[in-house]
């Protein structure tokens, strides 16, 4: 493997680079391979920084083959290059080095409703930009998917204790285990000096199969399994159904903690799965087995039962799959991890906000809810997206909320008398 100097080296620094224009947060990639080679390290970390305050987290977990990589000019006929691995260096050297810059505060408070990717990314720009941010997280530590979902072997959790520890130093204001909607509604916070509110809940609902044998006690959500994974015992046979990422890290994760035999069940084929390649590459190293074109129609107390799925490619170019019911097969599990998407949860009061069909909250393109002074963004908006993609759109209704809150007179506080 080459150095991360000879990476950077490699890089054509492209008049037109494919890489950036691919890239969700739109990173200057050129610009910082320049700066990396000409030993600015300190001046490309603060221009990564303040483009996607997440790049040492996005660096790490972005699925760089549909982004960056995948569209570098030197993959056509050779090796792309890795500029994550750049990035990766130089955003975490960043972290580490980090100097509080001077902030000229502006009184001005804001409520920011869950410390996942889009809440974390909000946070910061709102405190670089001299606001008084009170950060609501549900769960007793930020991070939201990043620490709950995704297991330290693909995120190292420093990573999360560096951004707590700048957040802290920027002066957020940190209340834990504190769910917006529960105890305090979104209605609360205006009278009490907040001028704006951001919400970024997530989603925390497993979806479900709605097959018999759910409820069975050796089923579980693979979104609860990731949470706390040491706490539950799941045998040798281990049965995985789902294809995305959330599925590959249940089976990663089952196999180091278990040392049991896992198996996914794909309904379609292995180039129809959306999980990241070098994921699914990571998945067959360990040792996960999988069972492509397999349908699940049913939970039984040691197996799950399968139809086989038929593939068939249509005049029109289009692909269809269907069951095949007279193919039945059953694949022995002593437990089995379902892990096919999440929904919005039930403890985020919205009243009068509006909300689409699957019950994300409904917003314009600039993330204004149908209430004034109230955005949104990351997977409550949505629905389960990357984290740079959360990034992208937070930095897109950060762009709007500046106005909103510019334009607020500030000793004319808005009413709020209908229940929210």
């Amino acid at each position: 493997m080459s150095t991360i100097k000879q990476e950077a080296a490699r890089c054509l620094q492209c008049k037109k680079p494919m890489c950036r224009l691919n890239c969700p947060v739109d990173t200057p990639i050129p610009d910082i391979v320049r700066l990396f080679q000409d030993g600015k390290i300190e001046e490309a970390g603060e221009m990564l920084f303040r483009n996607n305050p997440l790049s040492a987290i996005t660096s790490v977990i972005c699925p760089h083959e549909r982004n960056c990589t995948g569209h570098c000019v030197l993959g056509i006929k050779s090796s792309p290059v890795e500029f994550y691995r750049v990035e990766e260096y130089v955003s975490r050297f960043y972290l580490e080095t980090f100097t509080i810059p001077d902030i000229k505060k502006n009184g001005i408070k804001v409520a920011v409703a869950g410390a996942g990717p889009a809440g974390l990314t909000m946070s910061m720009l709102l405190l670089l930009d001299g606001y008084e941010v009170t950060l609501f997280e549900a769960q007793d530590d930020i991070g939201g998917v990043l620490r709950y979902g995704i297991p330290p072997f693909r995120l190292p959790r420093d990573l999360l204790k560096m951004y707590k520890d700048i957040l802290l130093r920027l002066g957020v204001h940190f209340r834990p285990n504190t769910s917006l909607g529960s105890n305090i509604t979104i209605k609360d916070l205006f009278p009490d000096g907040y001028k704006a509110v951001f919400v970024a809940a997530g989603t925390g609902r497993p979806n479900r199969l709605g097959l018999l044998g759910e409820t069975l006690g050796h089923v579980h959500f693979a979104i609860d399994y990731l949470k706390s994974p040491e706490t539950f015992s799941l045998g040798k046979e281990i049965v995985i159904v789902g294809a995305g990422n959330v599925a590959i890290d249940a089976a990663r994760t089952a196999i180091r903690k278990e040392h049991a035999r896992v198996t996914i069940l794909n309904y379609k084929g292995e180039d129809d799965m959306t999980a990241n390649r070098d994921e699914l590459e990571m998945a067959e190293i360990d040792g996960v087995q999988f069972i492509h074109y397999a349908q699940t129609i049913r939970i039984l107390d040691n197996a799950v039962r399968c139809v086989r799925v038929v593939k068939t490619e249509n005049e029109d170019g289009s692909v269809s799959f269907e069951e095949d019911y007279s193919d039945v097969f059953d694949v022995p599990a002593d437990s089995v991890i379902l892990a096919i998407g999440q929904g919005p949860g039930a403890d985020l009061k919205t009243g009068n906000v509006q909300l689409t069909q699957r019950g994300l909250l409904d917003v314009n393109e600039w993330g204004e809810t149908s209430r004034p002074g109230v955005f949104a963004a990351g997977d409550i908006v949505t629905g389960p997206r990357t984290v740079v993609e959360a990034v992208a759109f937070t930095k897109k209704v950060y762009t709007r909320m500046k106005e909103y809150l510019n334009g607020l007179d500030s000793n004319d506080p808005e009413e709020w008398t209908e229940d929210l």
